[in-house]
């Protein structure tokens, strides 16, 4: 299961339950946060780009994790996803697994070579370098695809394409097929990001206390949250409606502090940065909390309540049967 199907379904005891505990709803957060965009201009993609928006969003997303900490240079998700495209005894299913792992090979070397994270250089690297990394996120984006649904994944450019004919299907050729709008929607995000507040962010923390795709001990519900910046738990989001919030975001965002319940992050911080308008909106756990009208403000409390509704339930199941709505 995971958390974002729980939150976005109204009738699953994930959706239930933070309904419940967040009395005043996502309003006063919102208002928040309105007060917090200082956003003049906002990144429009090109038309080229399309329906494959949500991969360019993986794309700056795993870019811009990289800006602070090289820890993880291949996506762990990515990484599953490579290696599920081999479970195929088709001749296709082996070429993706092989120019995948040349992909994995390949970026990672990229991505030492660049020291991305070295403080000591700026966050953005030669537009060509940009571009060229561009393309190999955008690639490792399909292969998460992969891994969170096999269905989609069946229609991914590389998955077409490795089907049409896998004796061509190379690296070289996996490269080609990210559209030159989606290449360079990443890049001008990235280059946004040098010139907003996430680059004073990164100037005053250290890549050893930097998290990469923080996930949470529990294998009742799945989730990962971008990156854990010294206390801050940070979400990037590469929407287009960059002047709002939405309450889908906001309980994702307590779905997250929820989950630590061994503290491990240390969060006392959350916060979003929106991609396309440069905006970086945080909030301590305490006023957070407060904002959405938590109905318990104790922090452990409210996590040994949630766990409980883990533990009692599959969190994002829509129930069904009166017995279920009764348990709910």
């Amino acid at each position: 299961m995971s958390l974002t199907s729980g939150i976005h379904c109204p009738r699953t005891p994930l959706r239930r339950f933070l309904d419940r505990e967040l009395s005043a709803g996502a309003h006063p957060l919102r208002k928040s946060f309105r007060a917090r965009d200082q956003s003049n201009q906002i990144l429009l993609p090109g038309p080229g780009v399309g329906t494959e928006a949500g991969n360019v969003g993986t794309a700056i997303d795993y870019r811009l994790r990289l800006a602070f900490t090289a820890a993880e240079p291949v996506d762990h998700v990515a990484r599953a996803g490579i290696l599920l495209t081999g479970t195929s005894n088709s001749d296709a299913g082996q070429r993706m697994r092989e120019v995948g792992e040349e992909l994995a090979a390949r970026l990672e070397e990229t991505v030492l070579g660049l020291q991305l994270d070295n403080r000591e250089l700026p966050m953005d690297r030669a537009h060509d370098e940009e571009e060229d990394l561009a393309r190999m996120l955008i690639a490792a984006a399909w292969y998460q695809v992969n891994y969170r649904n096999s269905y989609g994944f069946a229609y991914t450019p590389l998955a077409i394409t490795a089907r049409e004919a896998p004796g061509a299907f190379t690296l070289e050729r996996l490269l080609e097929l990210p559209h030159r709008d989606m290449v360079a929607d990443v890049v001008a995000q990235l280059y946004k990001a040098a010139y907003s507040p996430l680059d004073a962010l990164r100037a005053r923390t250290r890549p050893e206390d930097c998290t990469p795709a923080p996930t949470f001990p529990t294998d009742r519900i799945s989730a990962d949250a971008d990156l854990a910046v010294d206390g801050l738990l940070l979400d990037f989001k590469s929407t287009r409606n960059t002047r709002t919030l939405r309450q889908a975001e906001a309980w994702q965002l307590t779905g997250y502090l929820l989950l630590d319940t061994a503290d491990q992050y240390r969060i006392d911080t959350v916060g979003l940065y929106l991609s396309r308008s440069g905006t970086l909106a945080s909030w301590p756990v305490e006023e957070y909390l407060k904002l959405l009208g938590a109905c318990r403000r104790d922090l452990a409390v409210f996590r040994s309540a949630f766990t409980e509704l883990l533990e009692g339930c599959t969190a994002d199941a829509e129930p069904y049967e009166q017995e279920d709505e009764d348990r709910v």
